[in-house]
């Protein structure tokens, strides 16, 4: 069964900026949302393969070292307290979205290197998806329908910005936000993983 958490915690980092969607809401600006649809796949794709390679390495691993699990649980709860107030201290500047037109291929390869598929594959998704087939599928396809409206709300996202329409959308407003969000979530991940102790 997929919870509310695992929901909300998969949106919640997904939505906040990093090399992903800066790429997408530079396409965004660049060539629009309809022509920046054909870099969802490639953002699929990349976590797809990257957050099941990192999972199926850390489900063998526990097997042998069960507290493995545990501590990186913690280490993510830690990189989410500090990516939340990285983007609090950072909100002021302004994001460079002036990149050349971008391929899927570029998107692609930034999603299979991105850091947030450890921590998907470590803390957000639950521990028996790396022993259950079909716990992992349905986590999964969960996990890809999410990117599909998130992605188009980066693409969206970059289009607003760069047209200056709406004055309470901008990129600070959305990076204290997302900031707060993400420091809501650490306090039950971390408190969690220090049940499985």
């Amino acid at each position: 069964m997929i919870s509310w958490f695992f929901i909300g915690l998969v949106a919640t980092i997904l939505l906040t900026p990093g090399p992903t969607n800066t790429l997408l809401a530079s396409s965004g600006i660049q060539v629009g949302i309809r022509k920046s649809l054909n870099l969802i796949p490639a953002e699929a794709l990349g976590y797809l393969i990257s957050i099941s390679v990192w999972g199926l390495m850390i489900g063998t691993v526990a097997k042998q070292f069960p507290t493995v699990p545990i501590i990186l649980k913690l280490f993510s709860a830690g990189y989410i307290l500090f990516l939340a107030l990285k983007l609090w201290r950072t909100a002021n500047r302004d994001e460079n979205f002036n990149q050349q037109n971008i391929r899927a291929r570029e998107l692609f390869i930034a999603t299979l290197l991105n850091p947030k598929a450890l921590l998907f594959a470590s803390a957000i998704f639950p521990t028996y998806v790396w022993q259950n087939a079909s716990a992992y599928v349905s986590h999964m396809l969960c996990f890809l329908l999410l990117i599909v409206p998130i992605a188009f709300f980066w693409t969206f996202i970059g289009s607003i910005i760069c047209s200056n329409q709406v004055s309470w959308l901008n990129q600070r407003n959305m990076q204290r936000t997302a900031s707060l969000v993400l420091v809501s979530f650490t306090v039950p991940l971390s408190y969690s993983a220090l049940l499985s102790l």
